[in-house]
């Protein structure tokens, strides 16, 4: 009995095609249709090891690590500045999964930027953040505000070193008035100082002096006191957040 042979079954015209459009190494430009470009390294398909993104419509441009189509490992995210005729770094740093994760820098302004811990696009762990009007605050954070143990330096000089909650002083803290030579210590809830102490700190050396001393307890001096309203503070600067005057 003669035995015959099936014939071999063919793929689709269309996987064979799809086999020769899997990107996998370095490519040169690639162009999407709504005009992203992307000149970097591949695998499967995917953007993978070492490429440069740039989005049209955003004016942005990425240039770093890739893994699997996303940005994950280090790199710099700009955007393009009209008036420079250049792209302006917006950030540099780690990725995970295509999010701010890890250290890295964060350009606000000219003048005003983060450098410290990222989780998932936010200021999260330490970070240092200066402000445009001179205000400087190191410390913790987490979900982009200052939260746990941190400092808030003005540009007068005077600083806060204390607690810190979703973005405001919260917990025990010391508020130093080096401008009048004085320094606050106490317990804050939502930026407002509840109850606390306030003594002479460097008053010889501040440049602004209060017109009088504050005694100490048990003190017999009988002449005139200096209180914050008279020595120019009605209340201590609590209500100053980071990034305010």
């Amino acid at each position: 009995m003669p035995i015959s042979k099936g014939l071999q079954k063919s793929e689709p015209p269309w996987k064979e095609w799809d086999k020769k459009a899997q990107k996998n190494g370095l490519r040169h430009q690639v162009y999407a249709v709504n005009g992203d470009c992307y000149v970097g390294e591949w695998k499967d398909n995917m953007k993978h090891g070492k490429g440069t993104q740039i989005w049209k419509k955003k004016g942005a441009m990425y240039e770093g690590d890739w893994k699997f189509g996303k940005r994950d490992g280090y790199g710099t995210l700009s955007f393009s500045d009209q008036e420079m005729g250049k792209h302006r770094k917006v950030y540099s740093g780690w990725w995970k999964g295509d999010k701010k994760s890890g250290y890295g820098i964060q350009f606000f302004g000219p003048k005003e930027y983060y450098e410290g811990e990222w989780c998932g696009n936010q200021r999260s762990g330490w970070g240092r953040m200066y402000y445009s009007n001179g205000d400087l605050y190191e410390g913790q954070w987490l979900n982009d505000k200052p939260h746990g143990e941190g400092m808030l330096r003005q540009k007068n000089g005077n600083r806060y070193e204390g607690y810190w909650q979703r973005g405001m002083k919260n917990g025990s803290g010391r508020f130093f008035h080096l401008d009048h030579g004085q320094l606050f210590e106490g317990f804050w809830v939502d930026d407002v100082a509840k109850c606390g102490t306030m003594i002479d700190f460097g008053r010889d050396e501040a440049p602004e002096p209060t017109q009088f001393p504050i005694p100490e307890v048990g003190s017999t001096y009988q002449g005139p006191v200096a209180t914050p309203r008279e020595s120019g503070n009605s209340t201590p600067r609590s209500h100053i957040q980071p990034g305010q005057a």
